[in-house]
């Protein structure tokens, strides 16, 4: 960014340091988070001189709980945002990898992270879902498989998660598709009930959320759906505008298939599990639920 602000700044005849001050500090927001926010997360800063980076971190010093973290350029303050959020774009396509091959030998993924997650050193356990979503990991990493190609280099691994993870919601409707033939059923004509439709539990946001693409191939395979998202009113889809509904027992016992898309916690899994038939659960939400009528499956 300062590559391209700084010459237009340096066009008035100011002098970038003395005049002006050029600095990039980037976004770090969880949303959802209750312990961690703007306020209170560390900042960091990296300006175009030295004096910049300490302007810019006076300012930030001077609104912020969180500690300032100076680094020596924007090119790093930027090249640290990228990192951070291609780090959880690729333990998540390896988790998700995971989930698809523990499927296949029969072995719940699930138990094996908790397993794995009792190691106290060398391990952070990341969680499969139905794929990425929201405005940062699933798209700033492929800022740098961009960037890369300026210095001739090919950032296999980043382009490789990538089509793991954008496999997930093809991965999830055949799911869907397998459960259902296993009850005698095709997924055209079938009425699937969604739950969730935001990227990310207890948010309002369905920007880039995969439950999207989800929506797409199961009006494609011929599938009638409806949404649940007590977060979400109505959503943008295809040119038009969906209305979710309010759950009720009948439409549980109605529909052929409850797919959990995004965990929220204002959801009855008790009451989802005592009146459903038939549950696939991308999120694993029913681990504490002690009775489960419906025939159920995850992820």
């Amino acid at each position: 960014r300062s590559e391209i602000v700084k010459p237009i700044l340096e066009k008035t005849g100011f002098v970038c340091g003395e005049d002006f001050f050029v600095a990039y500090s980037p976004e770090r927001v969880d949303p959802g988070n209750k312990l961690y926010n703007t306020k209170n997360t560390p900042k960091v800063v990296g300006g175009i001189t030295p004096k910049c980076t300490e302007v810019a971190a006076t300012l930030y010093s001077n609104v912020l709980e969180g500690e300032v973290h100076r680094v020596s350029s924007p090119a790093v303050a930027e090249m640290e945002k990228i990192l951070e959020n291609t780090f959880r774009h690729i333990n998540i396509a390896l988790v998700n990898e995971m989930a698809i091959l523990c499927n296949r030998m029969g072995i719940d993924v699930w138990e094996v992270i908790d397993a794995a997650a009792t190691k106290p050193y060398g391990f952070m356990p990341f969680y499969p879902g139905p794929g990425l979503g929201g405005h940062c990991i699933p798209i700033d990493p492929f800022y740098l498989t961009w960037k890369a190609r300026e210095y001739n280099y090919h950032t296999r691994l980043i382009e490789l998660s990538g089509e793991i993870n954008n496999s997930m919601p093809e991965f999830v409707v055949n799911r869907c598709m397998y459960l259902l033939n296993e009850e005698g059923k095709a997924l055209k004509g079938s009425r699937v009930l969604v739950f969730g439709v935001a990227y990310k539990k207890e948010i309002d946001d369905v920007r880039e959320s995969p439950i999207l693409n989800i929506l797409e191939q199961l009006e494609h395979a011929g599938a009638e759906w409806a949404v649940v998202d007590p977060h979400v009113k109505r959503f943008p889809f295809k040119g038009k505008t969906i209305e979710t509904i309010c759950v009720q027992e009948e439409e549980l016992k109605k529909a052929d298939l409850v797919l959990i898309g995004t965990d929220h916690s204002s959801f009855d899994y008790n009451e989802i599990a005592a009146h459903a038939r038939l549950i696939f659960d991308t999120r694993n939400c029913f681990r504490h639920v002690k009775e489960m009528k419906a025939r159920y499956d995850k992820l």
